[in-house]
């Protein structure tokens, strides 16, 4: 990947421009035929029931809107208070949006999606209507005793995997002092009250196992994420100094978001200095790089509603030292065995059956001299050994419109799917930790590793960290 040059960073840095907070439409990331195609899918799932979803509402505050993950997944409709209709009996798909706000639109906020033709030639969908006429539609599936498909967990709005609202909203109700529930669970229940003698199903299982398998195009964006994940990675890697703070690096990475038009991170940013590289998901960001440590970055935007998840690991003088090498090197060779044992069509068994004897022979031809470093390495071993006899065992964490992507667990490995591997080596009694992670890609040949691109030998490390970094262009107070 090419380098901004100096020239370019000190005249943007210099320039009294606005931060973009990019609000992308799905016409602007898609075209109407991407969702029409999933819309298409849930209508084989649903037989002659329907589908019913909620959009997510204004933000409170002068905040950009996103929408949730499920709602625009199937509509690309990026609009508050939105409802749509997806009917297994018609083959129709029905939104619903609010009334044109003439004075809003013309005088604050721009152009607006409103109710009428205008709108379903923009979207690609049947009918757009007034969110006032929704509930007809609802009493009209109540009389015919429709069966009703609607998501019943939380909705995911970015920075955010399903697990966390879900977490969240589970402990808000369980809460003696508050008891709130979810948009999601009250709008289950105003629909069973609306049609109580409808069957009412969960839609997002539906829903996941689509999102399980990308298509073209959302690879394309996937990738497009993982670019930019790594060259933020990369400008961190060559600014980083003993002294500054890690959240120095953090405003690395966000500055190269911004620039390549990401609406914001993909979740918090995970930089960890020193002992703090122990912990999987440090993310106070406040300590001082000093001399001699490891540093451990794990950042990536939320990028046209996906994401992408890469690691990498660095010193933070620029030089490995004679231990940091030994210890960085046998754990890189490991996780390399890892990568190389991919397959497609194998589970994840498979591929660790194939890769253990892959460590084995790394760890017998490895030439230690600390027996800290060796221990951890045989732990690390041992540790795949016992999950390869384990038929459910799994490589990663599937990444698409959240970093902890929807989709369950992974019986085999299918041309579609991206993953990360991301396993850890630790040495308990010193607090040090090293973890690195990769954006793999399943194809037709094998996989594919989508941030390969970013440095993750020692030569091509330290050789970058010789070139200067954001810190060197800035004005200095």
């Amino acid at each position: 990947m090419r380098h901004l040059g100096l020239a370019v960073l000190a005249g943007t840095l210099f320039m009294p421009a606005p931060v973009p907070q990019p609000v992308f439409t799905g016409a602007e990331i898609f075209p109407p035929e991407e969702f029409a195609a999933r819309r298409a899918k849930v209508l084989e799932k649903i037989g002659d029931g329907v589908a019913i979803l909620q959009g997510t509402t204004e933000r409170p505050g002068e905040q950009p809107l996103r929408q949730n993950n499920q709602f625009f997944y199937l509509t690309g409709v990026v609009e508050p208070r939105a409802l749509v209709t997806i009917d297994g009996r018609t083959k129709k798909t029905t939104l619903y949006l609010l009334p044109r706000n003439e004075r809003r639109e013309q005088r604050a906020m721009g152009p607006a999606l409103s109710p009428g033709a205008e709108a379903a030639a923009a979207t690609g969908i049947d009918l757009v209507l007034p969110r006032d006429e929704f509930a007809a539609a609802v009493t009209g599936f109540a009389r015919d005793q429709r069966a009703i498909y609607t998501p019943f967990r939380p909705e995911v709005l970015g920075e955010a995997s399903a697990s966390d609202p879900a977490a969240m909203w589970r402990a808000t109700k369980a809460d003696a002092w508050d008891g709130r529930v979810s948009r999601e669970e009250q709008f289950l229940q105003k629909l069973k009250a609306a049609s109580p003698q409808s069957a009412v199903a969960d839609l997002d299982p539906i829903i996941d196992g689509l999102r399980a398998i990308k298509s073209p195009r959302e690879i394309a964006v996937i990738r497009e994420a993982t670019r930019i994940t790594g060259l933020a990675i990369m400008e961190a890697i060559r600014d980083a100094k003993p002294g500054m703070k890690e959240y120095e690096l953090q405003a690395d990475a966000e500055f190269v978001f911004k620039k390549w038009g990401a609406y914001g991170p993909s979740y918090f940013a995970l930089i960890a200095t020193g002992p703090n590289t122990y912990y999987s998901h440090y993310h106070k960001n406040t300590a001082t790089l000093k001399d001699g440590d490891l540093v451990q970055f794990d950042y990536a935007p939320d990028y046209k509603y996906y994401q992408s998840d890469v690691t990498r690991v660095f010193p933070a003088n620029g030089r490995f030292t004679p231990r940091q090498r030994e210890f960085y090197t046998i754990y890189l060779r490991l996780y390399q065995a890892v990568m190389t044992s991919i397959k497609m069509h194998a589970s994840g068994q498979d591929i660790l059956k194939d890769a253990v004897p892959k460590m084995d022979a790394i760890m017998a031809s490895f030439t230690f001299t600390d027996a800290k470093i060796k221990a951890a390495a045989s732990a690390f071993v041992e540790n795949y050994r016992r999950s390869s006899a384990n038929a459910r065992v799994g490589l990663g964490h599937s990444v698409g419109m959240e970093v902890h992507d929807v989709g369950g667990r992974v019986e085999t490995y299918e041309p579609g799917m991206i993953f990360t591997i991301e396993p850890a080596m630790q040495i308990v009694d010193e607090h040090l930790g090293l973890r690195l992670e990769d954006m793999i890609l399943i194809t037709e040949r094998g996989y594919e590793n989508l941030s390969a691109f970013v440095p993750i030998e020692i030569e091509a490390i330290e050789k970058l960290m010789k070139e200067p970094g954001l810190s060197d262009v800035m004005i200095k107070h």
